[in-house]
């Protein structure tokens, strides 16, 4: 019976499509933190991997190039989410400052208009296992000047990372069950 229950909870967690939760946890006027945790059908070394490959799962509409194949994310301390721009330019969208490999990566920065607002972000990353697979978590949290006006913003911070999240779920679940 045993046998059974791993591969009946790993249909579950493809099948059921509320496997991520997502909210804004806290906002005022001069930062917010925003939570989503989405659920993989992949061991927590893949789950953890799979996040590093940015271009494969980041929505183009949501970088400055206009290509998500320009962007990459170096998950070591010091490594760079950064994008290339067409005209030889780039722009660094966070810096990582601490890193557990296959569990958690924290990373410094603000997140395309947040950078003009004169705000700074730390985004969490945490790859847990459970039952038939892996659940990433991501907690990013936004403080500074924001005009007075980082409530307001949270809810669209909030809808283009679960864009994102949504979008990494994806392309974790076409991954290799193995590692």
């Amino acid at each position: 019976m045993k046998w059974l229950l791993a591969p009946v909870m790993a249909l579950l967690m493809v099948m059921v499509p509320a496997t991520g939760r997502a909210e804004v946890v806290s906002a005022g006027s001069h930062g917010f933190e925003i939570r989503h945790s989405v659920q993989v059908v992949i061991p927590q070394a893949a789950a953890f991997d799979a996040f590093a490959q940015v271009p494969a799962w980041w929505n183009k509409e949501h970088t400055y190039s206009g290509d998500s194949a320009n962007l990459s994310l170096s998950l070591s301390p010091g490594g760079c989410f950064c994008e290339r721009l067409p005209d030889g330019g780039g722009i660094e969208h966070m810096r990582v400052a601490f890193v557990v490999p296959g569990e958690q990566a924290v990373m410094t920065g603000s997140l395309g208009p947040l950078l003009y607002l004169a705000t700074t972000g730390v985004m969490e990353i945490k790859v847990v296992r459970i039952a038939g697979g892996s659940r990433l978590t991501l907690e990013y949290r936004v403080a500074g000047f924001a005009a007075g006006g980082a409530e307001k913003l949270a809810p669209l911070v909030d809808q283009m990372l679960g864009d994102q999240m949504a979008r990494y779920r994806k392309f974790a679940a076409a991954m290799p069950k193995t590692r």
